[in-house]
């Protein structure tokens, strides 16, 4: 066999994701776990919950899952890559802690983890692990001996994830009207976080002591935007912009928020925006309802033109990104050199999180990293 299609010591692949609700009855119980320790009233959740009930209580993002779950085993089968893919989610069935004991009873006993979230920081890496962590504990109390798992590096500069995001800014800037495609701004979008987590984000060699979400970010934005400039000849000026924020009022978030943006954009004089969500793997609801609803209908308001480009999804470069990212973990746990592949200014990242990467406010055991309470 290969060394790039042999997954030992590995015997299973977790696809490990958000959740969301498939149905109006879901929504309040899917945002009650989402919160759970906040104390939102359930009056309140109900508010937040119209976003979903605009779109029928559902969320896209199980069925996109299972569209990735299709396209991993797909690609797995035609490269002749032996590896069960299990799923999980955190918020919602099926849930990580009964996906992880089919695991257990499957017999499976060293697991790669591949999560739906692709930069550094607490809520997109190490909420992760520490919902690992909890769902082995909760195994541990079962009686059961959870497997060791082990997280997939970060692949947000992975030419397999990079690439699909450049199609799809070129095909939302050949859509716009020909008199006003040259001059558009392209808005390169992901999801708001507390400037002190952003702040946080990392370490590595690569971002100091921390801002490797906004560095990373920053990266995959520029990667796109040159690639854009050699493959139409127009340099597009851009900027890196947030969304879907959700914190307290007095807690700084990352700005500009994209309503704004377009409407800064807008009296500046610029003739279209093309809002690309580089921070998402998929057209999950804050997608939907961010840019497509709200920031779409704020366009329509200032008569601006805008195209949103395409999440990754299940692009079938992705799944052999994923399928690469495997065999490139494999070898380095087996002792062999790799040559980890990826785009940009900034390198591979880190395969093990290191001691205090993207912490909490409250410490928490997080599973999958060198702190690991179940190495």
């Amino acid at each position: 066999m290969p060394d790039e299609l042999d997954p030992t010591p590995y015997d299973a692949l977790l696809l490990l994701s958000f959740g969301g609700p498939e149905g109006p009855d879901d929504v309040v119980p899917f945002l009650e776990n989402v919160t759970r320790g906040r104390g939102i009233p359930t009056e309140r959740l109900k508010e937040v919950g119209q976003h979903y009930f605009l779109f029928g209580g559902v969320s896209p993002i199980n069925d996109q899952n299972r569209a990735l779950l299709d396209a991993l085993r797909t690609d797995f089968a035609a490269a002749g890559l032996d590896l069960p893919v299990y799923w999980g989610n955190r918020n919602w069935a099926p849930y990580l802690t009964d996906t992880l004991r089919d695991i257990v009873r499957d017999g499976h006993r060293r697991v790669l983890v591949l999560a739906t979230s692709a930069y550094a920081s607490y809520s997109g890496c190490r909420q992760y692990r520490e919902n690992l962590a909890d769902s082995l504990a909760a195994l541990r109390e079962e009686g059961l001996e959870p497997p060791r798992v082990d997280k997939l590096r970060h692949y947000f500069n992975h030419p397999g994830f990079v690439e699909p995001m450049i199609d799809g800014v070129l095909r939302s800037l050949a859509d716009l009207p020909a008199e006003v495609r040259d001059g558009a701004h392209i808005a390169f979008s992901t999801h708001s976080i507390p400037t002190a987590a952003a702040d946080a984000s990392g370490p590595s060699e690569a971002h100091g002591d921390g801002g490797a979400y906004v560095a990373q970010h920053l990266d995959v934005a520029r990667l796109i935007a040159d690639a854009v400039r050699e493959r139409t000849g127009v340099d597009h000026p851009w900027q890196l912009v947030y969304q879907s924020r959700s914190g307290a009022p007095h807690i700084p978030w990352l700005e500009p928020d994209i309503c704004d943006h377009l409407q800064e954009r807008h009296a500046a004089g610029v003739p279209a925006v093309v809002m690309a969500p580089i921070g998402f793997v998929s057209d999950h609801m804050e997608v939907l309802y961010d840019l497509d609803t709200e920031a779409t209908a704020k366009a329509a308001e200032l008569g601006l033109p805008v195209r949103r480009s395409a999440t990754v999804g299940a692009d079938p470069r992705f799944a052999a990104a994923v399928r690469e990212l495997i065999g490139e973990r494999a070898a380095t746990e087996r002792g062999q050199k790799t040559s980890p592949c990826a785009l940009g200014a900034l390198g591979a990242s880190h395969d093990v999180c290191p001691v205090g990467c993207c912490p909490a406010r409250a410490p928490r055991p997080a599973a999958a990293g060198a702190d690991s309470p179940y190495a």
